[in-house]
């Protein structure tokens, strides 16, 4: 593993936490923080904590030590100081001489001795912190370490490798027994740089953050030497045909999913080589019941794996093998609940699921969880593999696993949290790097869905905002092309595993007197005024069917299809076509609780209508620009958020079908009643 330490960085650091009056210590603290966060071989999404102690003046003028700890669940990769929780040092040290201190009380000591009360909760490790006196002190779940400590001969093996300048724990729950047994470690050898957990994880300390960090790159580095010295385990591997269409697996996966827990999950597909590779082990049945590398990954990825022989495709299959691991994780809640009192039991589902030789499904309420637990789990194959490599890979008991899955402090990092409205929901919007479309975007994921945008203008595409560049997936799609389009859904499937809410918004203007237009502009028009919304139609529901719990499709239709305007039939006539289409299918189709809902909007400043377009509306029609973007009964302007919103209060409307919501600032020849 590389040493990122740069000098020139860490004095940028310094610099720029010096203009929010912060000390060079804590911004160096950060910096290592950061350094270690970034490394996906030492920390992953929330894991690991650093801390830094030091001094400062209290309300009174007093000088007190502090410490500095990593709040708990922030993620070392970009915390700020706000994840950086300062506490009452002495205090924290006066509980070294207890016997016990349960976790509630442990919690509440530690808010009552932080220096500003509204800071997160520090790690639930910062005793461990305060107890050891080193300045500077770094934790983190190193992938090579871990699968050194989890071996049957761990103890001796990490003697051999690190040397004589580290100490070992056995695995202890983190908390205050933890902290205890650490020190007590400690006081053996006051002379160490490392402290190896057994089952857990790594801990370097220094007097300076770049000592700190120095050693824990040194240890690290011991480990993947050490691993990388030993020969590559030949493993059996079992061959597997494939005849099926993943897509077609997922969706039936997620119609599963729905039945057993009445909600919408997001599926995420993984297939690369390596991924395909460890599905076709003789030995995965004997692997995925070991239980994980280090503790706190159970809370994300639970502590065994659902296998799902997929070329046996069938939905009584799906639903059996489902049916047996609910069986299995009550089995394992029922025999373990006594050991964690007022356990109650989480869902029952599988957060990661096995398809031999096609890859694997991470699962969870929203796309960012799934990364995660997709995260964590390939960071277990790859300690296992390299465990295999030294002996035999062993995890800690069944027991221990469970006491950590339901602590409470644990837990907190996953439960403490709003769940929002439209969680679970995937969105699709056609023409969705346009005006409206992203206007719909930002307002569909402030309900917490996970949102798709597809379209086919490029210069649309490069121009997103930043942050609909991070949050969504975007795809180009020509959505005249119906192979294209369901390729695109197909994409989505894998992405997301399915569909939730289509929101079919794609158009063009064009115009024409309607005696005098070539033919081959109405035949353009419709291409993308109606074919497109019934393309994507068409494979949304195909997908609502198959998932069999619903679905929604919004039509971006216009005031054009009830009020037609001069010289402007070529886009009116399609768009009239589109509505009778969302009438079609709600006629059809709302019996499977598919609901089939439209916007008529008017004078939208977006894509269709640019300033050119305005102008030459605006002449039609003998009105100035201002007053035709205001001519309405309301007398104010339509604005590509005021349809956007229209489209989330249609998502929540669960008994409506084909309705039509005018969004046109009030006009009287386009009201619908």
């Amino acid at each position: 593993m590389k040493n990122n330490w740069n000098p020139k960085e860490s004095i940028r650091y310094i610099n720029e936490y010096k203009k929010k009056k912060i000390d060079k210590n804590l911004a160096l603290r950060i910096y290592s923080t950061h350094l270690l966060g970034r490394e996906k071989n030492l920390v992953l999404h929330g894991g690991g904590n650093t801390s830094l102690k030091g001094y400062l003046r209290n309300i009174s003028g007093k000088i007190i030590d502090v410490i500095y700890v990593k709040g708990s669940g922030w993620d070392m990769s970009n915390l700020n100081e706000n994840g950086m929780p300062c506490l009452e040092l002495k205090p924290l040290l006066e509980v070294e001489k207890l016997k016990k201190l349960d976790d509630k009380n442990m919690v509440n000591y530690l808010r009552k001795n932080l220096i500003d009360t509204t800071s997160p909760n520090p790690s639930v490790e910062t005793l461990l912190h305060a107890f050891l006196p080193h300045k500077y002190i770094d934790h983190t779940h190193s992938s090579a370490i871990l699968s050194i400590v989890n071996q049957k001969n761990s103890k001796a093996l990490c003697n051999k490798v690190f040397g004589k300048k580290i100490s070992i724990v056995p695995y202890t729950m983190p908390g205050f027994e933890l902290a205890k047994k650490a020190k007590q470690e400690f006081n053996k050898n006051k002379s160490i740089e490392c402290m190896i957990l057994l089952n857990h994880g790594i801990f370097t300390f220094g007097e300076s953050a770049k000592e700190s960090y120095d050693r824990m790159i040194k240890y690290v580095n011991k480990a993947e030497k050490y691993i990388n010295k030993l020969k590559e385990v030949k493993l059996k591997k079992n061959y597997i045909k494939k005849n099926i269409e993943i897509s077609e697996v997922i969706t039936a996966i997620r119609k599963a999913v729905y039945k057993f827990s009445k909600k919408r999950f997001i599926l995420n597909f993984y297939n690369s080589k390596e991924i395909i590779d460890f599905t076709l082990r003789k030995d995965i049945f004997q692997i995925i019941n070991k239980g994980p590398v280090t503790p706190d990954h159970v809370i994300r990825i639970k502590p065994f794996f659902l296998i799902l022989n997929v070329n046996k495709l069938s939905n009584k299959l799906i639903e059996m093998q489902i049916t047996n691991f609910i069986k299995k994780y009550k089995i394992y809640f029922k025999k373990n609940k006594k050991f964690v009192k007022n356990s109650k039991i989480t869902d029952n589902l599988p957060r990661i699921i096995i398809l031999p030789g096609y890859g694997l499904l991470s699962i969870n309420r929203n796309y960012k969880e799934t990364k995660i637990g997709a995260d964590i789990f390939l960071s277990m194959v790859n300690s296992i593999k390299d465990a295999s490599k030294i002996g035999n890979f062993k995890s800690i008991s069944q027991k221990e696993i469970f006491k950590m899955e339901y602590w409470p402090l644990e837990m907190a990092k996953i439960t403490n949290r709003k769940q929002l409205e439209l969680e679970g929901n995937i969105v699709v919007i056609t023409g969705g790097c346009g005006t409206i479309g992203i206007a719909t975007a930002q307002e569909f994921l402030k309900e917490g869905a996970e949102v798709v945008l597809l379209d086919n203008d490029i210069k649309s595409i490069k121009r997103l905002p930043e942050n609909i560049i991070k949050r969504c997936k975007i795809i180009k799609c020509n959505l005249t092309n119906n192979v294209e389009v369901k390729n695109s859904f197909n994409n989505i499937i894998k992405t997301y595993g399915g569909i939730d809410i289509l929101i079919s918004n794609a158009g063009k203007a064009f115009e024409g007197k309607i005696a005098q237009v070539d033919s081959k502009i109405i035949k353009n028009s419709f291409e993308i005024n109606f074919f497109s919304h019934q393309y994507a139609s068409q494979n949304a529901v195909n997908i609502y069917l198959k998932q069999n719990f619903g679905g929604l499709i919004l039509f971006n239709i216009s005031k054009q299809s009830i009020n037609p305007g001069k010289n402007f039939g070529p886009y009116g006539l399609p768009k009239s076509t589109t509505l009778f289409l969302m009438k079609q299918y709600a006629l059809e189709y709302s019996k499977y609780n598919i609901r089939f809902n439209g916007i008529n909007a008017d004078r939208i400043r977006s894509g269709i209508l640019t300033q050119k377009m305005i102008i030459k509306r605006s002449k039609a029609r003998n009105l100035s620009l201002k007053n035709y973007m205001k001519g309405n009964l309301l007398n104010k302007e339509v604005t590509a958020f005021d349809v956007a919103k229209a489209f989330v209060f249609q998502s929540k409307l669960k008994k409506t079908t084909g309705n039509i919501i005018t969004v046109d600032g009030g006009n009287i020849e386009a009201s619908l009643r």
